[in-house]
């Protein structure tokens, strides 16, 4: 076996394909269970099997408490090498380059290698999700801490697992946080901010299964572009079974933005929740297109239970939840089409229902396809007590988000964003980052963040076994 160095400007290498522990590797061991001042280059990233564009964006910044020195454990293969790259991209662009030094590991045994060796004291996955629980399962059991990106599960058979391995995490003083990127979307966080005056909201409605209090719905597109250039996927993105159905995939993001705005930081238990109904339906996909997303000629042997038609590829990659919290009603859903209409993105809708308006988000033609908040009141309330208390808001809004202005629309206002705020989803990763390392100082993931972790995956592992139910 050989261990040799491959020399990328500016970034370095070490590849290690089975054999025996390299100088790079031997790191001095931590202790049993890792702790946090905040000092610098405190925490070590080791990178588990990466086989999403997110575990890269994770490092398209760079953060003082992390050191430049990151692992990667993987198989060998396009995934790693993708990541890889993308990192590449990040350390050689002109603006604000980063400086990571990639430490890297390939041979089948990736998992037990890092297990053994532990060069890092975080575990960062995002990948292929039908191993992931497993993964978190592992590291804990090892004393690593756990940066997961959604979805932390995808079959209701394994639910049971991730509740005992976050309770292990709880007991072992272990924090293992999910990455809820669109708590860090603008509107979003607007949107929440207003719901909290009563001038302008009222109350939140209870709503019905037909028309919930709160909805909210994200199309997304296999085709895309991710810092500036083509997404490639793997051919394994497209196996539900290791990917995920999008009822426990994105369905994960809208339904933490249900609970995280209607009960901010409240922990929901299971038992105050109840999942009303879930659906399922597939996206159909030409030979033509999905050699366009992920580069292969013909469909692997892995997707031919999928194929339908002689040639469609069927992806289960939509679907609705419809389920309520302390009574009130919410609904979760997720679109995937091919390819976004021209100048378009992924989008998100979203409405909050009150007594007195409604808080709407739309991102369609109208918009530019830009996320837009809207406050519309009910017909019957007084316009101008509405609008009074909307400027009132607006003021001490101001005091955390300066520069926020509102504009009349047809069907009310219209919230006037600073650019500044409108960081897109990709800095997102980096807020979240943020707010990990917070935890990680502090050495405890918040009770109510636990607990909504565990509900959460509940509702879409419950979710997923109604849509089984349904006649398709």
């Amino acid at each position: 076996m050989k261990n040799y160095l491959t020399v990328l400007i500016p970034m370095f290498f070490i590849v290690a394909c089975g054999g025996s522990r390299t100088a790079e590797t031997m790191e001095e061991q931590s202790n049993p269970v890792p702790n946090f001042s905040g000092k610098a280059r405190e925490v070590k990233l080791m990178t588990l099997d990466p086989g999403h564009f997110h575990a890269a964006l994770i490092q398209k910044d760079t953060y003082e408490e992390i050191s430049s020195k990151a692992f990667v454990f993987a198989p060998q293969g396009e995934d790693v090498k993708l990541h890889l790259d993308k990192i590449e991209q990040y350390n050689s662009r002109n603006e604000n380059p980063t400086n990571w030094e990639e430490v890297v590991y390939t041979g089948e045994d990736y998992l037990e290698k890092m297990l053994s060796e532990k060069p890092g004291n975080v575990m960062m996955v995002a990948g292929n999700n039908g191993n992931k629980t497993e993964y978190i399962q592992q590291a804990v059991a090892n004393n690593i801490h756990v940066y997961a990106d959604k979805p932390m599960v995808i079959v209701p058979e394994e639910y049971d697992l991730l509740v005992e391995t976050l309770e292990n995490a709880r007991n072992s003083g272990l924090l293992v946080y999910d990455i809820m990127t669109e708590r860090y979307e603008i509107t979003t966080i607007l949107q929440k901010e207003l719901s909290n005056f009563e001038g302008v909201f009222g109350e939140l409605e209870k709503g019905t299964p037909d028309n919930p209090a709160i909805s909210k719905e994200s199309v997304h597109h296999f085709f895309k572009y991710v810092s500036g250039n083509p997404l490639k996927r793997p051919t394994w993105f497209f196996d539900v079974t290791k990917q995920g159905e999008g009822i426990v995939d994105v369905s994960t993001h809208l339904v933490d933005l249900i609970m995280w705005e209607c009960f901010p930081e409240q922990g929901i238990l299971k038992e105050e929740v109840a999942v009303v109904s879930g659906k399922r339906w597939a996206t159909e996909l030409t030979p033509a297109q999905f050699q366009r997303v992920t580069g292969a000629a013909e469909y692997p042997a892995s997707l031919q239970k999928d194929v339908v038609k002689d040639s469609l590829l069927q992806v289960y990659s939509n679907g609705e939840i419809i389920f309520t919290v302390k009574g009130v009603h919410g609904k979760a859903s997720v679109i995937w089409n091919y390819e976004a209409p021209e100048g378009a993105k992924d989008t998100h809708f979203s409405m909050m229902r009150g007594t007195k308006a409604n808080l709407v988000i739309r991102q369609d033609t109208p918009q530019n396809y830009k996320p837009t908040l809207y406050v519309e009141p009910l017909e019957g309330i007084d316009k101008s007590a509405t609008e009074k208390a909307l400027k009132d808001a607006i003021a001490k809004i101001n005091a955390k988000y300066a520069g926020i202005e509102m504009k009349p629309s047809e069907a009310g206002w219209e919230i006037s964003i600073p650019n500044k705020y409108k960081v897109g989803h990709e800095a997102h990763f980096a807020q979240v980052t943020e707010k990990y390392l917070e935890y990680l100082k502090a050495g405890k993931i918040p009770d109510w963040e636990h607990q909504n972790m565990l509900t959460k995956y509940y509702i879409t592992t419950e979710a997923y076994k109604l849509s089984h139910q349904q006649v398709n």
